[in-house]
């Protein structure tokens, strides 16, 4: 791999011309391009994103309207409105916890590999190369399952919204998918053909995902013939999670504390994707702080702005039973219809679709840079390691995640809760992927310590971590368990399969074949990292293995000088 396979061809690739303009710029262009070569990586990727650009793309995968309106009906079915809004207050504040965890990371580690690359540098010699193939393959699903979660959510939208004006239509399974394909393949091409166009849609997408959807919030508010109390919102239980008329729900065979956690899903699916933040720092200005803080900022602002767009929700549902069990199949279209018609209906619920089809793309930018260094250092075939000469962009690694995520959308064609697994996979996917190296900095923070960058937690950073890691276990094991009573071959969460067979499979294939071949990144600039060395200045690294050795001489003699002059009273005696 020419990129990292050695020192001396890390340095010529300092000399590249600058992207922008004025002697500040190039400085800045030229500290982040040799940041990246400490890492053993030159610069391919187009470095032309500022802090707002870096903080919009994760701010657009967030995209708190995405998820709630793609599961507001679970959330209504799976707890109601007392669940969704007080569970999005707890959800939201140990999100951040993660999210403030991740960012310290990133500080010390700006690179597009993300969590696999920082496991491999945090962790000890002789773990780094396992736990970077493992993190490495839990985003990888979790990022194809957040596309496949969002682009597969707007199908069901597109097909929904058809059904206003045209009640013959029949929303199927398959013409579902149909829609699907083709939203996706809108996305591969606008990434594959527009990447000098990604920046103007990213403010597009900025706009809309708050001016729009805060202008859309209020006119509901607004126009609805009536308010709902707090009462309402903050007190309504409602357990449909019995999948079969006559059945009981969750609530009654186990407890109303198993549908209030199944019910988090909502808030903690929404509040996923900000390491897209990561992912795009080898394409940002000044990463090793506008990276934490795009991490940072997008969760805080996302969580408060998601809680007041479903506050808004919630307090204009006109009936609950109707909304509910809307005739639409889609609560939200629902509130819309009641406040506003149909016809106003169609143009709101327009600007959500237009909000979740960006959502869709950028998480496909992001899943697209994260197989891209993946395949840099081995992870997955190099053939998907390949940036097109004209356009700046790794079109084969864009046109791998159009594909594993039409792949994952596929069970949908025989399950009833296809979607939900798939939202259920991203979370605990991409969570495990950040968990992982949060984890590692935890237990070996001597190594993490060495190489902190500017977002620094200091004496908080452990306690952080530590709470950081505790929740992320906990929603792993809450959102593998069934959510529709009874568990049938068409209500059973798969995402318990899913996540299990990658589990077996990356480790089983760890053991039995590449644990001879996957280093992860380069040896020396590991060790580099971990020592706090420039690995781009010549000789560096071995000047500092070798102040290594001298000081641990000098310490094992102090201490054998220590042992004698204790013996020499004894002896005296």
């Amino acid at each position: 791999m020419g990129t990292r396979n050695s020192i001396s061809s890390v340095q010529p690739d300092l000399e590249q011309p600058s992207h922008a303009g004025g002697h500040g710029s190039d400085d800045i262009d030229e500290l982040d391009e040799s940041r990246l070569a400490q890492f053993g990586y030159k610069q391919e990727l187009n470095r032309d994103w500022g802090l707002a650009h870096n903080f919009g793309v994760s701010f657009s995968i967030i995209s708190v309207i995405t998820g709630l309106t793609t599961l507001f009906s679970y959330g209504l079915s799976t707890g109601g409105p007392a669940v969704m809004s007080i569970s999005w207050i707890v959800v939201s504040f140990f999100t951040l916890l993660v999210a403030i965890a991740m960012a310290e990371i990133v500080s010390a580690i700006p690179t597009s590999g993300g969590p696999y690359f920082w496991s491999a540098m945090l962790a000890p010699p002789r773990w780094s190369p396992f736990l970077a193939w493992l993190t490495g393959w839990f985003n990888l699903l979790g990022q194809v399952a957040v596309t496949t979660g969002i682009t597969f959510g707007l199908a069901g939208l597109v097909s929904t919204a058809i059904t206003v004006k045209n009640p013959g239509y029949e929303p199927t399974a398959a013409k579902t998918i149909g829609i699907y394909a083709a939203l996706l393949v809108s996305h591969g091409v606008v990434n594959t053909f527009g990447v000098k166009g990604l920046r103007l849609l990213n403010n597009v997408s900025i706009v809309l995902h708050s001016a729009g959807i805060t202008a859309l919030c209020i006119a509901v508010l607004a126009k609805a013939p009536k308010l709902q109390s707090a009462k309402f919102v903050f007190g309504t239980y409602h357990d449909g999670t019995a999948a079969e008329e006559g059945t009981e729900g969750w609530g009654q065979r186990a407890s109303p504390a198993y549908v209030v956690l199944c019910g988090a899903l909502l808030s903690q699916y929404t509040l996923t994707g900000f390491d897209a933040s990561a992912h795009l720092s080898e394409e940002t200005k000044k990463a090793s702080w506008s990276a934490p803080i795009g991490v940072v900022s997008s969760v805080g602002f996302s969580s408060l702005f998601g809680f007041f767009v479903l506050m808004a929700f919630l307090f204009s549902i006109q009936d609950f039973e109707s909304t509910l069990n809307s005739r639409y199949g889609q609560p939200v279209l629902q509130i819309l219809v009641d406040v506003a018609g149909e016809d106003g209906a169609l143009v709101l619920f327009s600007l959500i679709m237009l909000c979740v089809w960006h959502c869709g793309l950028f998480s496909m930018t992001s899943n697209s840079r994260m197989m891209f260094s993946f395949a840099r250092d081995r992870g997955i075939p190099s053939f998907f390691h390949q940036v097109d000469d004209r356009f700046r962009s790794p079109i084969r690694a864009v046109w791998l995640a159009a594909t594993l995520s039409f792949i994952l959308a596929l069970p949908s064609l025989g399950s009833e809760v296809a979607f939900a697994a798939a939202t259920s996979i991203a979370t605990i996917g991409l969570y495990l992927s950040y968990g992982l190296p949060i984890m590692i900095g935890f237990f070996w923070h001597k190594n993490f310590t060495a190489m902190k960058g500017p977002f620094n937690l200091g004496a908080l950073s452990r306690v952080i971590a530590g709470a950081a890691c505790l929740w992320i276990c906990f929603i792993t094991v809450v959102f593998c368990l069934p959510t529709a009573n009874p568990v049938t071959s068409q209500t059973l969460n798969y995402t318990v399969v899913a996540v299990g067979i990658l589990a077996v499979g990356s480790i089983g294939s760890w053991v039995v074949w590449a644990r001879r071949w996957f280093t992860g990144p380069a040896a020396e600039v590991a060790e580099a990292m971990r020592l706090g060395v420039d690995i781009t200045e010549p000789g560096a690294l071995e000047r500092k293995e070798k102040e290594a050795l001298e000081g641990a001489r000098m310490e094992g003699e102090r201490e054998a000088r220590e042992r004698e002059e204790k013996q020499a009273p004894a002896v005296s005696e």
